[in-house]
């Protein structure tokens, strides 16, 4: 073996040391990003709000009791189901039975986990949303879970002609964006901030069709403040009971959703 063959066995090949680098140095930036010290005049919901949020443990056998009385729609919707941060669309498939219950037409986003806006997965939830238009012949409703809504929300305002109405649900389009107590895990997973999304985008200008903001004062993951926004930002703001991971599975969420999709 001669001496450059044993290095190399030592050491590796030269694109692997460029890769492993490359990765050491993205996690760092990651971390760096984690660690930024939060602004001063901005605090997410209180911690007995967050420690709410572990309530999702029991909804499993909380659902084997619960019978819900879901009506017949008088007027189904085709409806797009945009989930949370960090969170797949199976997390969203109760309230998707519930609503099929109903009669409505119900899709996922198609993209998986949510890992936050990248110009990519905009483009290509574009094309499917002009595909729904187009398959079905009317526009479609998007009700958007926590950042699901921001995705929602921008949606629309590239293709309003193929949106009906927006839903969001616990979604921090108003304000300070590090007004929740998810910032710092979202810096981590992302690689971007809060503040500067890979993307262009006008967070709190409302797009050109109905918009809904759904919000809880029992949020523990995004401040109330965020997700209800101020007028102008969104044309009606209902308030529930739920937690925040509760508006994807809640008899009360589900029912306003329900409520929304027959509402002209």
């Amino acid at each position: 073996m001669t001496m450059n063959t044993q290095l190399k066995a030592r050491t590796g090949s030269p694109t692997s040391a460029v890769k492993a680098a490359a990765l050491r140095d993205a996690l760092g930036a990651r971390l760096s990003l984690a660690r930024e010290p939060a602004p001063a005049d901005v605090r997410g919901p209180k911690l007995r709000y967050m420690m709410g949020e572990l309530s999702v443990f029991a909804e499993p056998f909380r659902r084997a009791r619960r019978e819900m009385d879901i009506p017949l729609a008088t007027s189904p919707q085709v409806v797009m189901l945009l989930p949370g941060f960090a969170t797949h669309p199976i997390r969203m498939r109760y309230m998707a039975r519930q609503l099929e219950k109903a009669g409505h037409k119900v899709k996922r986003w198609g993209l998986g986990f949510n890992f936050g806006p990248t110009a990519e997965n905009l483009d290509f939830l574009s094309e499917r949303l002009n595909a729904l238009q187009a398959r079905y012949g009317r526009p479609v409703v998007l009700v958007g879970w926590s950042l699901g809504g921001l995705f929602a929300r921008e949606l629309a305002k590239r293709h309003p002609q193929c949106v009906r109405k927006v839903v969001t649900m616990g979604s921090p389009f108003s304000g300070d964006p590090h007004a929740n107590n998810a910032w710092r895990l979202y810096h981590l997973v992302t690689g971007h901030s809060v503040s500067n999304p890979p993307i262009e985008h006008h967070m709190a200008s409302k797009p050109p069709v109905e918009t809904v903001a759904l919000w809880s004062p029992r949020d523990g993951i995004v401040s109330p403040r965020s997700s209800r926004g101020f007028r102008g930002e969104r044309d009606r703001e209902i308030g529930l009971r739920c937690t925040h991971l509760g508006f994807a599975y809640s008899p009360e969420s589900i029912h306003t959703v329900l409520r929304e999709l027959e509402r002209r």
